[in-house]
């Protein structure tokens, strides 16, 4: 019975698989440099884009490639703030004709005002 039993192994940990026969991609070896002095490589294929900035494996931080461009600074968007939104659905003069409207309404006191329902049950001080 032993001679049957099936050996447990532990999943994703080994590999039975061996690098015998098999043609690995052309390598180079990248070197980068992060602001606290650590210097690395990192394996890329020959017929990869070199990222121009890769994390420190020391510390984390951003490393830039030795003796190569920085990183291109990305366009930033303006900040658009509430004035530019309210302009994106209606144009100057309409907006005008909405406060006429808003001031004639607050000017003649007939202001309808939702009162909730709660408010109406409690008694008046």
């Amino acid at each position: 019975m032993s001679e049957r039993a099936l050996r447990g192994t532990r999943l994703v940990v080994t590999s039975y698989e061996t690098d015998r026969g098999i043609d690995l991609a052309p390598r180079q070896a990248v070197e980068y440099a992060c602001q606290n002095g650590h210097r690395f490589e990192m394996p890329f294929s020959v017929e990869a884009e070199i990222p121009p900035e890769w994390e420190c494996k020391v510390c984390g931080a951003p490393s830039l490639l030795v003796d190569g461009d920085g990183p291109e600074e990305k366009k930033g968007k303006p900040a658009r703030t509430h004035w530019d939104m309210l302009m994106e659905r209606r144009t100057r003069e309409e907006l005008e004709e909405v406060l006429a409207e808003r001031l004639a309404v607050l000017r003649s006191g007939t202001m309808n005002i939702a009162v909730h329902p709660r408010d109406t049950n409690r008694k008046s001080a």
